[in-house]
């Protein structure tokens, strides 16, 4: 046989061959969306999938109105579901143990009270974050580690029906025109949804667990989070009546900061409390919450944070607590800070103490007044007395890695001294987890007497000062 019979049965075998077994060449473009190749890993049906629609539809048709009782109590509306769905269960003659039978029972009950599959993590206390990528996939965060869950919603309309109660209840919607929004659950924490047009692969959801009980300053000490010097430093401080801004990343920890800076708070002062979407957890007799408020479909009835601030100041506040600043708000809560509400306390999103005055700036410039560089950061360098950095690191953990006092300006420039600083150079320990700690620069702050004027002292060695306070 010579080559070119050679080369013409190779062609007919390859075209015989189906489309899938043909090799794919290196560096060729991969299958499209529309290719037979699913875009997930198929997920194993749900053996009692028609047993659980019976049932739902049982309980459904049992209650009825009852479901959406606005005068029923909670605990009362949770106890006639589980009476009534054990009942409909009953009346089920599909062959199931008692362990499938109330497996089945649960995730009924939460379909129709929470949220769904979402339920079990959400009443887990080891999960900080759920995260769902599309109906058929689940993350959630467990130590700061993102790890893949097997439950799953049944569609995308499953998954929408659950996003549409989580936002009804704030007063919020998410629809075609408003295809992002902000929202709370009951017990505060964050939630984040963004459905199509704009997520191409179906709707997305994110929610930020918060604790039902407050993590308090003995928590973090015993997470890693800071130390005890630098506890009680930041107690100090607050007391003192003290500025402070808390930088760091998505997810770095710095409302639980915030949380834990705000129960330091005196109980005899008025605190108002300004957020997107109210999460912080005061503990306080005297506070007074205030959530701005997205546009209508009209386009109408915006309340902007900048809105809240401005209006914060003719409500006689002691103190003003901002849960972040991301825009024009900006130049409203230094000239706050910077008119008798010292003491005031927010968060931003930056890279490094530095970073967060380089974001301030950029934000002021956001709200449309034009003001010398110089200027804005006179004002930035009379309003904030402390920088708090917080990160969230490649093990995981959460840690505070600059306290950062700012001094004042030399020229055009706002200078800056570390107090403490986290010790990277220590390394990690088997598990791959930091063992370094917050460790004083040994530079004294130049707050100090401003604390000790207003009855808050603080022994020196806590900075390294104790050969210079001999």
């Amino acid at each position: 046989m010579n080559l070119s019979e050679r080369l013409a049965q190779r062609q007919a075998r390859t075209e015989q061959e189906p489309q899938a077994a043909r090799p794919v060449p290196a560096g060729a473009p991969g299958p499209r969306a529309t290719d037979e190749v699913p875009r997930r890993a198929a997920r194993h049906a749900d053996p009692f999938a028609s047993v659980k629609h019976s049932v739902h539809q049982g309980l459904l048709e049992a209650l009825g109105p009852k479901l959406y009782d606005a005068h029923l109590d909670q605990r009362e509306l949770e106890q006639r579901v589980t009476q009534t769905l054990q009942a409909v269960l009953q009346r089920d003659d599909t062959p199931m143990t008692a362990a499938d039978r109330a497996r089945v029972a649960q995730e009924v009950a939460d379909e129709i009270l929470g949220h769904g599959p979402l339920e079990p993590y959400l009443r887990d206390p080891g999960v900080s974050e759920i995260m769902v990528n599309g109906h058929d996939q689940i993350y959630v965060e467990r130590d700061g580690r993102l790890v893949g869950v097997d439950a799953a919603f049944t569609d995308e309309s499953h998954l929408r029906r659950t996003i549409d109660k989580i936002v009804s209840r704030v007063g919020r919607r998410v629809d075609d025109a408003s295809p992002m929004v902000d929202a709370r659950l009951p017990d505060g924490s964050r939630v984040n949804a963004v459905v199509p047009p704009i997520a191409l692969d179906g709707s997305l959801l994110t929610i930020r667990k918060f604790a039902a009980d407050p993590f308090t300053a003995n928590d973090l000490i015993s997470f890693g989070t800071l130390t005890a010097p630098v506890a009680e430093l930041l107690n100090a401080c607050v007391r003192g009546r003290l500025n402070v801004l808390i930088g760091g990343g998505t997810g770095s920890g710095k409302t639980t900061t915030l949380n834990v800076l705000s129960s330091f708070l005196p109980d005899d002062e008025r605190i108002v409390t300004i957020e997107d979407a109210a999460e912080l957890q005061l503990r306080q007799d005297h506070v007074l919450r205030l959530e701005s408020r997205p546009s209508n479909v009209e386009a109408r009835g915006e309340i902007a944070i900048r809105d809240l601030v401005r209006n914060s100041l003719r409500m006689r506040p002691d103190r003003i607590i901002i849960g972040e600043v991301r825009d024009g708000a900006a130049l409203d809560m230094l000239q706050a800070m910077n008119t008798g509400h010292d003491g005031s306390i927010t968060t931003v999103h930056s890279n490094a103490p530095r970073d967060s005055l380089s974001r301030l700036e950029t934000m002021v410039l956001m709200g449309g007044v034009e003001l010398p560089q110089r200027a804005i950061r006179e004002q930035m360098a009379s309003a904030i007395d402390l920088i708090v950095h917080q990160a969230r690191l490649k093990d995981g953990t959460r840690r505070i890695t600059h306290i950062t006092e700012v001094t004042g300006m030399e020229g055009e420039v706002i200078t800056l001294q570390d107090l403490f600083l986290f010790d990277f150079h220590a390394g990690v320990d088997e598990h791959g987890r930091f063992r370094g700690t917050l460790r004083a620069t040994g530079l004294r702050p130049g707050f100090l007497d401003r604390l000790a004027d207003r009855g808050v002292r603080l022994p020196p060695r806590m900075f390294g000062l104790e050969e210079v306070a001999r």
